[in-house]
C-alpha cells in the first residue's frame, strides 16, 4: 500500500432507548487523505480531523493489528484512546473541550479485511457513558491506495 490513501469512515449510533427522530440514525461519513505505513505487524493510518466552529484540529492515529484489535487515538482539541477488541469491554476517558467523559466500549463484532490496496474495517459495539448505556453504533472505515 502507497503512504498516501484516501480514508472514509462512517458511523452510525442507535439510540438504546429507540425514541430518537428517524433523520438522527443518518450516518456521519467522513472522506479525508491521510498517511498510511506498516510496521511491526500494525496497520497504521494517521490524519488530520477538523470541528466545525472551533480553532484547531484533532489529530488522529489509527492502529489496526492483525490479531484483531482497532486502536483510534485522538489528540488537540479531544483526547482519547479507544480500543476496540471483540467480545472485550475496553473503558477509556474521552476529554473534550467541554468536560471529560468515562467511555465504555463492548466491541461485539469486529471485522477487518486487508488487501494489496485496500482495507476494509467494520465494527459494532455498544456505547457507554459515564456508567451508562447510550447507543449501539457501527463504524465502517476503508483505506484505499492513492496511486500516483
Amino acid at each position: 500500500m502507497t503512504k498516501d490513501v484516501l480514508l472514509s469512515i462512517s458511523g452510525l449510533h442507535y439510540d438504546v432507548a429507540g425514541v430518537t427522530e428517524e433523520d438522527e440514525n443518518e450516518p456521519i461519513e467522513v472522506i479525508t487523505p491521510a498517511a498510511y505505513y506498516f510496521k511491526n505487524g500494525k496497520h497504521y493510518v494517521i490524519y488530520d480531523e477538523v470541528v466545525e466552529g472551533m480553532p484547531g484540529t484533532i489529530k488522529n492515529k489509527i492502529r489496526i493489528a492483525e490479531d484483531g484489535k482497532l486502536e483510534i487515538m485522538k489528540s488537540g482539541l479531544a483526547n482519547t484512546h479507544m480500543v476496540f477488541e471483540k467480545g472485550k469491554i475496553n473503558m477509556t476517558e474521552y476529554e473534550t473541550p467541554y468536560g471529560e467523559l468515562l467511555v465504555g466500549i463492548h466491541t461485539k463484532e469486529m471485522t477487518v479485511k486487508s488487501e494489496e490496496k485496500i482495507i476494509d474495517v467494520h465494527v459494532n459495539y455498544e456505547l457507554d457513558v459515564n456508567g451508562e448505556m447510550v447507543a449501539d453504533c457501527n463504524i465502517e472505515m476503508n483505506i484505499k491506495a492513492l496511486d500516483r
